[in-house]
């Protein structure tokens, strides 16, 4: 597969793709690539341009488009991982293949038994989640570059759920009979969908009555105790199963 380079819609002029940055360095110093050579381009709004490098300069490079196409890889459906604050590499894995598996956002979410804690580190943490979320989202051929938001607490992300998700789920250890199935009568007028995995530690019992208070269907993963890491795969994947997306 070719690779992709997000750009802002604000560098497409026309006909003509204006590159700089961490875009111009990778295709310039990483994949040497030089004038005539073909790339393909994405204002992240599922625009995608089959281009062809025409000028590269000192720190920027001007594509011409030869054709623009709908992308055709992003869900139909609008999905929210609130992802609790693990620690280090599980956190960045997560991201990345919550991304592949075609995620809309990423909340992270301060829980009870939360190991890690950002404090003064939060945006350069941020940063960071986001960069590895465009490298996913370049990799897997997304038509968008799914946001890592800043962390909200428990109660914040349920009242975000509430008030902008149509289906919320929670996965919980204790929960052995409701799975992870979605009412057929509300697919036809459902397409966002939020998630809620617990931390390492699991969800303490009152922050799982919390989300039920807000109308969020606890469910079982079935009988084994998953890490949260792949907690959030599975159930990422169970959805979009189960939605059509896979």
């Amino acid at each position: 597969m070719m690779p992709k380079y997000f750009v802002n819609k604000e560098n497409i002029h026309q006909d003509i793709v204006q590159i700089t940055g961490e875009n111009f360095h990778h295709i310039k110093h990483v994949m040497r690539y030089n004038i005539d050579d073909k790339l393909l381009v994405s204002d992240g709004d599922n625009t995608d341009y089959y281009c062809q490098i025409a000028k590269v300069d000192t720190e920027t490079i001007q594509a011409t488009i030869l054709e623009t196409i709908v992308s055709d890889t992003e869900p139909k459906i609008d999905v929210t991982l609130f992802q609790p604050l693990i620690k280090g590499e599980k956190m960045e894995l997560v991201i990345q293949k919550a991304v592949e598996l075609g995620v809309s956002r990423i909340i992270p979410t301060y829980t009870k038994r939360c190991v890690v804690k950002l404090d003064k580190k939060v945006n350069s943490k941020i940063d960071r989640w986001n960069k590895i979320a465009e490298a996913a989202a370049k990799q897997s051929g997304r038509g968008k570059v799914p946001e890592v938001t800043l962390p909200m607490s428990f109660i914040e992300a349920l009242d975000y759920a509430k008030n902008n998700i149509n289906i919320n789920f929670i996965p919980y250890e204790n929960e052995t009979q409701s799975t992870f199935k979605i009412p057929t009568s509300k697919i036809p007028t459902s397409n966002s969908f939020g998630i809620f995995i617990g931390p390492e530690g699991g969800f303490e019992q009152n922050e799982i009555d919390l989300a039920m208070q807000h109308n969020v269907s606890v469910i079982t993963l079935g009988k084994r105790i998953l890490r949260s890491e792949t907690a959030s795969i599975v159930a990422l994947t169970i959805i979009m199963h189960e939605m059509g997306e896979i």
